[in-house]
């Protein structure tokens, strides 16, 4: 708790400084990611799980006059900074030899006459199923300058990070190699010259360098073949993207059990690495952002039904859901505990929360 709370002073309290302040802002804080530890997705939420967990908060926070209102978590969040909030709470990891996946989400409904719609760029490790920082704009046409700003925040130095084709510019693979770490960016129309040449080549002459997947899922058989090529001197843009190796493909086949159709697709990708087992453990790894992380958000905890819309909520209760799945993650309670009943047993059982917020066994 010491550690939690060191943590959580470094947010600036945004409230008026004089008079009386009932409510101390690492409590309110830390009562409102308990609240969405335990399922709760508003601010009445967080005022009911601090009154049906008072006796268990009581152990951890001072609570000079109790637990706060609804409104009182609803101005709070509204004026706490998303980047202090954000950088409080950030996790820190050793990520060598890990994949860290960075993708943007848009969080539908969360436009309004003053702004568009909020799209918060995060860094996923996708081993530790953590978010290791998150950036926010208004457009996604921004992610692209996004990217490189978050990673400037980030230690991810002996990593590989994994970006999709909106992120492949030379821009960020140089800050991504200038921070120790290797790519792998997803290659498509927005760099034609270059996706044209990479193509050609493997319609060509398919390297010898291959990796193989075979997955029976969903009433579907698909098998995923990666290729590498890192014999690229004859590629006229090498010299421009920095420390790139290798040029991919990825050839994805899909036969349907039920009706025996089968579709094919390629997908193409420029990467500094040189091992195409590494190449294709990344590429694998990467949409782990999706289904461990976005989905979790929308599904689990409600992100775009959330009606906390005003200022700063949105994003700072993004920050929360986020820290809270981490939480739950890490929480072992045997392979067959989804993390909707993780959720359920922590609001059911103190002694259950406790393990979860504190990370005990």
């Amino acid at each position: 708790m010491e550690k939690i709370i060191e943590k959580l002073e470094k947010i600036t309290d945004t409230r008026r400084q004089w008079g009386d302040l009932r409510h101390k802002l690492v409590d309110i804080v830390f009562i409102g990611l308990v609240s969405v530890v335990c399922g709760g997705t508003d601010f009445e939420h967080m005022e009911d799980t601090g009154y049906g967990k008072l006796d268990w908060f009581r152990q951890y926070l001072e609570l000079p006059n109790g637990i706060p209102d609804s409104d009182t978590f609803r101005r709070v969040f509204e004026r706490i900074d998303p980047k202090e909030m954000g950088e409080a709470l950030r996790e820190v990891v050793d990520v060598t030899g890990s994949t860290v996946a960075i993708d943007g989400k848009t969080i539908r409904g969360s436009g309004n006459e003053d702004h568009s719609a909020y799209h918060v760029v995060s860094a996923w490790v996708a081993e530790h199923q953590i978010t290791l920082g998150q950036l926010a704009t208004e457009e996604k046409s921004n992610e692209i300058t996004a990217i490189p700003e978050l990673i400037e925040l980030l230690d991810i130095e002996g990593s590989t990070v994994t970006v999709d084709a909106m992120g492949c510019q030379k821009q960020i693979a140089a800050k991504i190699r200038e921070k120790g770490a290797d790519y792998v960016l997803g290659l498509k129309g927005n760099q034609p010259a270059l996706l044209s040449d990479v193509k050609l080549y493997f319609e060509s002459e398919i390297s010898s360098h291959a990796d193989k997947s075979l997955e029976k899922d969903h009433g579907r058989i698909e098998q995923r073949v990666y290729y590498m090529e890192t014999d690229i001197d004859w590629l006229a843009q090498r010299k421009e993207w920095a420390g790139l190796n290798g040029i991919g493909l990825v050839k994805t086949s899909v036969t349907s059990l039920k009706t025996g159709e089968f579709t094919e697709e390629s997908r193409y990708f420029l990467t500094s690495l040189t091992d195409v087992h590494k190449f294709a453990d990344a590429v694998r790894k990467h949409w782990s952002i999706e289904s461990q992380l976005h989905w979790q958000l929308d599904v689990t905890f409600g992100e775009d039904g959330a009606r906390a819309r005003k200022d700063n909520s949105l994003l700072n209760l993004n920050i929360l859901r986020k820290q809270a799945l981490a939480l739950l993650n890490s929480a072992d309670m045997g392979k067959r505990v989804s993390l909707r009943r993780k959720m359920y047993r922590a609001a059911m059982d103190n002694e259950v929360l406790r393990r979860v917020v504190f990370g005990e066994k």
